[in-house]
């Protein structure tokens, strides 16, 4: 057996507007600390949280947050440090720092590899300074290029940006310039993702207000479309429903999540998803580090799947993925459901497999709801 880990970082500079993720800026946490004191005091508490893993053999290691890359490399590098000597790394390990472009230097991407690192994922969204700006989005543009520039000379050999689809006020050759201009990096993989409005989120009360308007679900569809088809025609081939890579260069952290594989979240609010069982921990770092430090497991809640549940989920993630689903997963009943999808070329049945084509995958979830209700 293997087991993956999740390591959430939960600190901010600041929080852009269509953000809804368990992250903290220093005002937010109001204690007055630096993050460099928040840092080793949280990173302590994240290490005490591992003692109560399984010790299984780990393929891939996923930083995200928040910012990591807020982070000192050393802190960052405890936990490798100690996931390694705990559990053991395989030979080709893969761990990934998300970052934002504005807050590594040379120097510190230089340490990140030094520590562990070998896979770095940019959040870059748009290149498109106004977009940007309806995001909340800190970084400049043009840091993206020098950002992954540096990666690479660091010694990175995983590159991916993170792009955002269908924020107000983009229109279709707005997205083709960021899709582009991402594909003239030095990458390896591109995350492309809808925006999804959140309530509670700044860009959920403008919306709201009618200060800003959502685009219509065409033009959300010739998003996806077009990224699709640029990113086939740079080499990098679609594995999973928002994900392309160039081959082998996958993010084999996410693949574990899609397959169903066993991984540890530590962190507050993390996830975890083990033999069946899904847990998750309180959402607050303070109360995450008083429940460690007081010798108390940090998690919140739990739940036990169900056969039924387990098997829902692996055709709802399955399905997602290059690969498809296989046919003999699948009852008489539900391939029966998908013979007209089949016939309007939505999906494929070949080599005893369901592949969803590209107008397929916009409607994934309504090909979930067929098979599974």
């Amino acid at each position: 057996m293997a087991l993956t880990f999740y390591v959430h970082i939960p600190y901010c500079i600041k929080r852009c507007g269509y953000c809804d993720f368990n992250t903290y800026t220093p005002n937010e946490l109001q204690d007055g600390a630096t993050l460099e004191i928040v840092s080793n005091d949280y990173i302590d508490a994240v290490l005490k949280e591992l003692e109560g893993a399984p010790i299984e053999q780990v393929p891939t290691i996923f930083f995200g947050g928040g910012t990591p890359s807020l982070l000192p490399a050393d802190d960052l590098g405890r936990v490798i440090s100690a996931i390694k000597a705990r559990n053991g790394l395989s030979q080709d390990y893969e761990i990934t720092l998300e970052a934002n472009p504005d807050s590594v230097t040379a120097e510190k991407l230089s340490r990140y590899i030094e520590v562990g690192f070998n896979r770095i994922s940019f959040g870059m969204q748009s290149a498109k300074p106004h977009v940007l700006a309806v995001l909340d989005r800190t970084h400049n543009p043009e840091n993206v290029k020098k950002a992954v520039d540096m990666a690479r000379s660091a010694g990175f050999s995983s590159i991916s940006v993170d792009l955002i689809y269908g924020t107000p006020g983009e229109s279709l050759e707005d997205w083709r310039d960021t899709v582009t201009t991402a594909l003239s990096l030095d990458i390896d993989h591109v995350s492309a993702y809808a925006l999804i409005v959140e309530s509670g989120t700044k860009l959920a009360a403008q919306i709201k207000r009618g200060d800003l308007t959502m685009p219509d679900d065409d033009l959300m569809a010739d998003m996806y479309l077009l990224v699709d088809q640029l990113c086939q025609t740079q080499g990098l081939s679609w594995y999973e429903l928002s994900n392309w890579a160039k081959p082998g260069h996958e993010c084999r952290h996410n693949i574990a999540y899609w397959e169903n594989k066993n991984w540890w979240g530590l962190g507050p609010g993390a996830h975890s998803h083990i033999d069946g069982k899904r847990f998750w921990n309180v959402k607050h770092p303070t109360a995450y580090k008083q429940k460690l430090f007081a010798g108390q497991s940090p998690v919140a809640d739990s739940e036990e799947l169900t056969p039924e549940q387990i098997a829902v989920e692996s055709i709802m993630l399955g399905i997602r993925m290059r690969e498809g689903l296989e046919i003999s997963a699948l009852s008489s009943a539900q391939i029966d459901r998908l013979a007209n999808y089949a016939e309007n070329a939505y999906l494929e049945i070949t080599d005893n497999r369901v592949v969803l084509t590209p107008t397929g995958r916009l409607i994934a979830d309504r090909i979930v709801r067929e098979i599974t209700i």
